[in-house]
């Protein structure tokens, strides 16, 4: 079932949403060369302390994993673009970093997910980076007041196939609201017209995901978690937490 939020606890979500923000804008600035993923995970977890926030990353544990998550940020390096686990790896100059962060606030989510270069960034990364980016906005542009789930996936995937990125309906965007996973789910591509239709109050993450070397396959590490291409190439990951208004998509994780 999916809730419609009120107005009031649209803004309940933006406070939360503003956290998440300020967390990944904090694991960005501490992420140089040299510097450990545990202690980028250290950065976050202050980031939600001080706000008086929780994380729905930390000890979720969804039918596919073996283990709880062990950290409040997943932090996904090249060729792993979800899910990576917060551990002894030390950046390297040109890696590319998607970080991934929920925050829960007087009983309301935020998600959101920002990916980026560490240092030097190449012609083929940014352009990665860009459309990916460029696919989170078409997605939010797409989630007006009558359209439906379909038109947002749809608007993804064209995004992905006009760039010859590879993509996968697996771990998509999702509904957002008490908890961090709730209905509906929002494929990264799909037919317009089609899917739930979107009224006002209704909540989701978008996240579009691509993997550069333009094949969908991908695979999961030994941990459980860490997704990663197939065929080595890099991935990039964004993601917003919108509600649907009468005035169109407002996100909640700017």
């Amino acid at each position: 079932m999916v809730e419609l939020k009120s107005v009031g606890e649209i803004d309940a979500m933006a406070a939360a949403g503003a956290v998440v923000a300020r967390a990944l804008a904090a694991v960005r600035t501490a992420a140089r060369p040299g510097v450990v993923l545990t202690d980028l995970d250290q950065v976050a977890r202050g980031v939600l302390r001080d706000a008086g926030a929780s994380s729905p990353f930390l000890g979720y544990q969804p039918s596919f994993a073996s283990t709880p998550y062990p950290g409040v940020v997943c932090l996904s390096v090249n060729d792993a673009v979800l899910h990576g686990i917060p551990n002894g790896y030390r950046l390297r100059e040109g890696d590319l970093l998607s970080v991934d962060c929920g925050a829960t606030l007087d009983g309301w989510t935020g998600d959101a997910a920002t990916s980026f270069c560490v240092g030097h960034t190449s012609s083929a990364d940014a352009r990665l980076l860009e459309r990916t980016e460029a696919a989170l906005a078409a997605g939010i542009a797409a989630a007006q007041p009558a359209a439906r789930i379909g038109d947002i996936s749809a608007a993804i995937g064209a995004v992905a196939r006009d760039a010859g990125y590879g993509l996968h309906t697996d771990f998509g965007g999702h509904g957002v609201g008490h908890t961090m996973h709730e209905s509906p789910s929002v494929p990264n591509d799909g037919r317009p017209g089609r899917g739930m239709r979107l009224l006002p109050g209704v909540t989701i993450a978008i996240e579009p995901w691509f993997l550069a070397g333009g094949h969908d396959a991908y695979r999961i590490d030994d941990d459980g978690w860490t997704l990663r291409s197939s065929d080595g190439s890099r991935g990039a990951h964004f993601e917003h937490t919108i509600a649907v208004t009468a005035d169109g998509p407002r996100i909640l994780t700017a």
